[in-house]
């Protein structure tokens, strides 16, 4: 073999090393792509997968939550359902469910009944919970954004802001603890339940919180500058963002990925799956799947 002939083997072999690096470090299953899983929806919202990996979502303007089983069967959760948008599983397999139609959050149980949690903060109608996470004692955060509704039988907003809240465990007192955002929605937590992070979608702005015991939130940081609808977080601290697909940053807030969806608007994403590496996504009138090679954590 000639020297120049060695110098070309051992650049295809650096080449294919290297490429066969970043197939094992990227967040996408190799050759992986979004699959349309079901269709025929108004607008889905809200996934959030139960302990086995079964995905539950809204189709909030139809009034129903729908369930896709680990072995990929679709089914109606429960209908009508307050119109509900963001959802989130606890740990003992009560789903929580921002119910917009009448601006309270809920918990739904296995069997499909619903119980009023929160109706209101200090004596005044909510403006409309929007999307929530339950950090691992039990203690809740969700945001609380206005967007008028049509099916709204309600006067004028009665808050004085679009702030994000705190219920603790017990349910006994909720507490206010973001007052400073445009409109808040998109929130999601670390499985250590150590850091929250909030998007500011009219804002523009993502943010992130250390979390204190008693609830409160500190060390408010700029994580990027993007607003989103939704939020997950996979095994490896990535936070992936909604609104044009899926735009996904590292825990330092840096981009590395972006996935992109074939629908007007992409709301929400969680994982889920028997072995919770499946993204899944709702966008307009569907609900997709992309394989990964990460996984999942903690609540969706």
């Amino acid at each position: 073999m000639t020297r120049l002939a060695a110098l070309l083997v051992l650049g295809l072999f650096i080449a294919c090393a290297t490429t066969a690096v970043a197939d094992q470090t990227g967040i996408i299953a190799p050759g992986a792509k979004v699959e349309k899983l079901a269709d025929g929806f108004k607008f889905t919202e809200g996934p959030a997968a139960d302990a086995e990996g079964n995905v539950f979502f809204t189709d909030q303007p139809n009034d129903r939550i729908l369930k896709w089983s680990v072995d990929g069967k679709l089914s109606t959760f429960i209908e009508p359902c307050g119109r509900s948008n963001g959802l989130c599983f606890d740990d003992e397999g009560n789903l929580w469910a921002c119910a917009d139609e009448k601006n309270a959050l809920w918990c739904i149980d296995s069997a499909g009944k619903e119980t009023v949690v929160v109706k209101d903060y200090e004596g005044k109608l909510l403006n409309g919970p929007n999307d929530v996470w339950i950090r691992p004692d039990g203690g809740l955060y969700f945001t609380d954004p206005f967007y008028k509704r049509p099916y709204w039988n309600r006067g004028p907003i009665e808050q004085d802001g679009q702030c994000v809240y705190f219920l603790p465990a017990d349910r006994k007192k909720l507490v206010r603890v973001v007052d400073d955002f445009e409109q808040p929605n998109g929130i999601i937590g670390t499985p250590c339940g150590k850091t929250l992070y909030i998007t500011d979608i009219r804002g523009r702005k993502t943010y992130s919180y250390d979390i204190q015991p008693d609830g409160t939130l500190t060390g408010k940081k700029l994580f990027c500058e993007l607003g989103s609808d939704g939020m997950t977080i996979d095994c490896e601290g990535n936070v992936y963002l909604t609104g044009k697909g899926v735009t996904v940053f590292d825990k330092t807030g840096k981009q590395i990925e972006h996935i992109a969806v074939d629908e007007r608007w992409t709301a929400n994403v969680c994982f889920g799956g028997a072995d919770m590496k499946t993204l899944f996504i709702t966008a307009s009138k569907g609900l997709f799947g992309l394989r990964m090679r990460v996984k999942g954590v903690g609540s969706q």
